[in-house]
């Protein structure tokens, strides 16, 4: 038999893929995303989830008895750094492919160089790089058992996921780079650190004592992803109108009633799973089943931006 936990995370990976490719689909419904979306939503999905266990490694490393080993949290980096690492080739490869009008298998160095030449292969390879950095530190962190601090993890992560989003269509308006940079970060955090709770955390005393903390940075979470999301649509719509009128309105509306659906279930635990947990009266796999339904919901909405960011 399989134990309850790891079949709660088998669940946790098949829906958030599923999931993404979910929301993906809809944004293709609505409107024309590029091809490489759905590979670029899992990335997303995945990248989010290195930059919380390095977000989540901070918040234990102070803890005289951490709730969560430094062996475990550089393992785990590593291996999803890996997978990260893997997407990211696939959607370089594709978009130097698009770039040049020839098939991914048509590919050959010279024009996947003058790909890395332009600005957005500079973009991307700048990324990529930050990525494979992440899989190196972490693989030696990890043979090494050593108590490094997850901060440049966390730094590079972060420039990773960023890299795209502030060199986008909002860069040409003031502040608009550092409007995009605080949505993507705060949809990352809020969606990555209960990602690694879930595929890190053990007993209920560990939910006890993160679940709380995690609560309240999530709260600065949505409210950053909020306003700089609704900045970013109206200044990209101009329009109430254009919201039905065109098709990245109609991924933006969509992506809004998910998101109004996410507050309302995390309002619910907020009423109900966080006080139980807090006082020790839920058992972990409750915590564990909580956290994959809320992963998994939110994936949808992850994979909706991953295709609002490909919408012309």
């Amino acid at each position: 038999m399989i134990p309850e936990r790891r079949q709660w995370l088998v669940v946790a990976a098949a829906g958030v893929a599923f999931g993404t490719v979910a929301g993906i689909a809809v944004a293709g419904s609505l409107a024309l995303p590029a091809p490489s979306s759905s590979v670029r939503a899992i990335g997303l999905c995945v990248g989010s989830t290195v930059l919380g266990l390095a977000v989540l490694a901070v918040m234990v490393q102070r803890q005289r008895r951490p709730a969560v080993s430094s062996d475990t949290l550089w393992r785990t980096i590593a291996t999803l750094g890996g997978v990260w690492l893997v997407l990211a080739s696939i959607d370089l490869a594709w978009a130097a492919s698009t770039a040049a009008d020839v098939p991914a298998a048509d590919l050959d160095v010279g024009r996947f160089g003058q790909f890395v030449g332009t600005t957005t292969g500079r973009v991307d390879a700048a990324a990529w790089v930050c990525i494979a950095a992440i899989v190196v530190v972490a693989a030696v962190a990890y043979r090494r058992s050593a108590a490094w601090s997850t901060l440049p993890v966390l730094v590079a992560a972060a420039l990773a996921l960023i890299a795209r989003p502030v060199t986008g269509h909002m860069a040409q308006q003031p502040l608009g780079s550092l409007f995009n940079a605080v949505h993507v970060l705060a949809a990352a955090v809020w969606f990555g650190v209960l990602v690694a709770l879930a595929v890190t955390v053990r007993g209920r005393g560990a939910w006890a004592e993160l679940l709380p903390r995690y609560s309240q940075l999530a709260l600065r979470c949505v409210v950053a992803l909020v306003i700089t999301g609704v900045v970013d649509a109206a200044v990209r719509l101009g329009s109430v109108s254009a919201l039905l009128g065109t098709g990245y309105g109609r991924v933006v509306l969509a992506k809004a009633i998910v998101l109004c659906a996410l507050l309302g279930l995390a309002w619910n635990w907020r009423s109900n799973w966080l006080p139980a947990a807090a006082s020790h009266r839920l058992p972990e796999e409750e915590s564990l089943r909580n956290a994959v339904l809320e992963v998994c919901a939110m994936s949808v909405a992850l994979g909706l931006a991953a295709g609002l960011a490909t919408t012309g």
